[in-house]
């Protein structure tokens, strides 16, 4: 591709989009209209429209570490680290969690909405309404469609309730409140909010169904972690409603916490049931063996052991006390064991706080009572189904079995310790065997009352302990940022102007680019230009004197430079040769005539002999508007009547180089005539003696007449008017040259926009050169 070329297409993509913009300019007043339209359209949605607004606050969740894991060294240091900081993705799901959400809505009842209406916008008045419209939480539940009714406050005590409620028309006055109505879906009470002054005469109260309430915020609420190694959480809720927008992120948070502090104090409330059971039981066997003891030393009358063997018996109550707190451990463990085995308390947690000393079964214990309480945690918000809730229960059916087989090894090394001390115990007893009878079984039973006494010691310390603990308890998620109203999110003022600023813009311009697609016929030199393959000599502007002799000589009015135009265009085209120049149209109308006259004139001002012909012969106008004498003309000489081509020839009166040679009479055969060599021989003559000749021959498409004349032409000016040529006429022409039918056709766009086509006349500018618009002349 020559640089050339590449310049073509530029300059033809930069007359396409002056072609737009001037289409567009045209048009102005109504781009201004759609623009004002749009914009009017959006300051009025911007001041009636109900802003939105985004609540947001931030938590942080608070490391959990086990309260009573006494893990201190390093071989437990994996199992230390499971429960050290929750699953932040859980918690995520637990906050947008129904139940949770359920909790809040019930709490601040945000289930019923209190509307004051205003002469321009609604005011919702949540806690500013005198009264309190509520239903049970039963009859809310089994709510199927909203109700909807006028509220009216007549005075300080009575009110005015007025609606269609499932079907039925409502109209009751209540003088004094509290008040209940009965209904088919249910009883509404009325109670007065205390503090709140009954500002609002009327407003339209509606009790919807909880579900629709809770997906509301469910859908608007926005719960994120802030980044994956920390544990704040943010928390968002898009809403109309500030106020209800900041107390429900308040109220979700404080439910949350709640809701984490009783799942907490679950562990220590079962711990608190087992011991208290126990203190009972052994509370029990402490009051018979120390009643046994007692029955004993009265019946036996016993006071004091014998001092001769102080010796062994200090040793046999060293190993007696060492046997007491294996006894004890053993009782614990054996309780722990069947309490394990039990299979009511299969899905319970297991008491951790019983006074087991083994560290491991400790620790294990813990964190199977924390495994438990977060798979209950989870399936308020989880099925069993889910990939967590399996890797949860896994781990606890791992983790119980770990707990069976450290309570069994506990168990076997409290026995072999047990016997070890048993076997002391027993050495040192025979050195006593000498000891009447009557003090051993004493020491057996105050042995049996020791070990009693010790647990049961040891059970209230450890009650006292958990006691402790369950109040101990802080919330789980520390608020780090208070829930505030971040700003508004909708409408965005900027992007609404904006989007009413391209839409008032783009709109009418599509609309009129379309309609322009759409036109029928021809309008710019650019559609042209479009449609057809012939190459385009000129445009010429539309003529507004009306006048058919358009050109004058030595004016310079825009009309006069266009043929200017033309004629240059068509000189070079044409060479030194060629002097018969043919001026058609494919329909009548599309002023070849005017063209023909116009041409010739602006020709002769060359100081060239030039002779404009009449061959249309059926409907001849060239003498009418030229207003020409005589009837005779070509007609006489193709027909034999007149042999002096001579005698027909007239000055046209316009220029002193102009000559027009006239159609003359119709005759009855158009066609036969213009196909006798007497054409032919006419014309030879007039090639001899004139420069140019300017054939004004008929349109193309109505009569075969231009395709006979074309023998004896050199070019072809085909012309096509704006507004009026269709866009068939120019696909027509295009046949034409495709056939070679015409000898070398240009195309000639006539009657176009003077300030609106494309190549206006805008050289002139700054040159002297003027137009004449309605008769006035102009200077541009």
């Amino acid at each position: 591709m020559t640089r050339a070329d590449i310049a073509g297409e530029e300059k033809e993509e930069l007359i396409s989009l002056m072609e737009v913009a001037s289409l567009f300019i045209k048009h102005w007043k109504w781009i201004a209209i759609g623009l004002l339209v749009a914009l009017t359209g959006a300051a009025i949605y911007l001041r009636f429209a109900t802003p939105i607004y985004r609540v947001s606050s931030s938590v942080v969740l608070k490391e959990e570490q086990s309260r009573n894991s006494p893990v201190t060294g390093n071989s437990l240091e994996d199992i230390a680290m499971i429960g050290v900081v929750s699953n932040v993705e859980n918690e995520l799901y637990i906050l947008k969690s129904r139940s949770l959400v359920r909790e809040v809505i019930n709490r601040l009842n945000l289930h019923v909405s209190y509307i004051a209406e205003g002469r321009i916008k609604s005011r919702d008045l949540y806690t500013q309404s005198p009264v309190i419209v509520d239903m049970s939480q039963s009859e809310l539940d089994r709510l199927d469609e909203n109700i909807r009714f006028e509220l009216r406050q007549l005075n300080d005590s009575a009110v005015q309730v007025k609606g269609l409620i499932a079907g039925k028309h409502v109209d009751t006055l209540f003088a004094f409140l509290p008040a209940l109505l009965q209904t088919k879906l249910g009883t509404i009470s009325f109670t007065r909010r205390e503090g709140v002054e009954a500002d609002y005469r009327r407003m339209q109260v509606e009790i919807q169904h909880p579900d629709g309430v809770i997906n509301f915020y469910r859908n608007n609420l926005t719960v994120t972690q802030a980044s994956r190694q920390a544990t704040v959480i943010n928390l968002s809720l898009t809403t109309p409603y500030r106020e209800k927008g900041i107390d429900f992120i308040t109220a979700l948070i404080e439910a949350y916490n709640n809701e984490a502090i009783r799942d907490k104090n679950q562990e220590a409330r079962n711990t608190q049931l087992f011991i208290e059971e126990r203190i009972s039981i052994i509370d029990r066997e402490l009051s018979d063996a120390e009643q046994k003891v007692e029955n004993y030393k009265r019946r036996e009358r016993l006071t004091d052991l014998k001092s001769d063997l102080q010796h062994d018996m200090e040793m046999g109550s060293k190993y007696e006390q060492e046997l007491v707190e294996v006894e004890t451990q053993l009782n614990v463990v054996n309780l722990l064991d069947s309490y394990l085995n039990d299979p009511s308390n299969l899905g319970r947690t297991i008491p951790s706080n019983i006074g087991v000393q083994n560290p491991t079964l400790a620790a294990i214990t813990v964190e199977y009572n924390r495994l438990l309480l977060e798979r209950e945690r989870l399936s308020r918000s989880m099925t069993d189904d889910n990939p967590a809730m399996r890797r949860l229960n896994e781990q606890i059916v791992g983790m119980r079995q770990n707990i069976t087989t450290s309570i069994a090894s506990v168990l076997e090394g409290l026995q072999i310790r047990r016997n070890e001390i048993l076997n002391q115990a027993n050495l040192f007893g025979g050195r006593v065997s000498a000891m009447p009878k009557r003090e051993r079984e004493f020491m057996e039973l105050s042995r049996e009352q020791q070990i009693k006494a010790s647990l049961f010691l040891m059970l209230l310390q450890k009650r006292e302990e958990n006691a402790l603990a369950l109040a101990a308890y802080a919330n789980k998620a520390k608020v780090l940022d208070e829930a505030a109203v971040e700003g508004q999110v909708a409408p965005r003022r900027m992007f609404v102007l904006l989007a009413a600023l391209m839409l008032g813009l783009l709109i009418p311009m599509g609309i009129i680019y379309l309609i322009d697609l759409l036109q029928y016929r021809i309008r710019t030199r650019g559609d042209v230009e479009r449609i057809s393959m012939i190459p385009v000599l000129g445009e010429v502007p539309g003529n507004e004197s009306k006048e058919i002799i358009a050109v004058r000589e030595n004016r310079t009015w825009a009309i006069d430079e266009a043929f200017r135009m033309l004629r240059t265009n068509l000189l070079l085209s044409l060479g030194t040769e060629s002097k018969v120049i043919s001026v058609t149209s494919t329909v009548q109308g599309e002023g070849k005539t005017f063209v023909s006259i116009n041409m010739g004139i602006s020709l002769s001002l060359l100081n060239r002999r030039v002779l404009i012909v009449g061959l249309d012969l059926r409907i001849p106008r060239l003498k009418e508007y030229m207003k020409l004498q005589g009837e005779e003309g070509m007609t006489a000489y193709l027909a034999g009547y007149e042999t002096d081509l001579e005698k027909l020839i007239v000055p046209s009166g316009i220029t002193n180089n102009l000559w027009v040679l006239p159609a003359g009479l119709v005759p009855p055969n158009p066609a036969e005539l213009l196909s006798r060599r007497s054409l032919e021989s006419a014309f030879d003559q007039l090639r001899e003696r004139f420069d140019y000749i300017v054939i004004d021959t008929p349109p193309v498409s109505q009569v075969t007449d231009t395709l006979v004349i074309n023998r004896i032409s050199d070019a072809t000016l085909y012309v096509c008017r704006a507004n009026y040529s269709s866009k068939g006429n120019l696909r027509f022409a295009n046949d034409l040259m495709k056939l070679n039918r015409l000898n070398r056709m240009t195309l000639v766009v006539n009657d176009v926009d003077q300030y609106h086509h494309t190549y206006a006349y805008s050289y002139g500018k700054g040159y002297g050169y003027s137009y004449v618009k309605n008769g006035k002349k102009k200077k541009e």
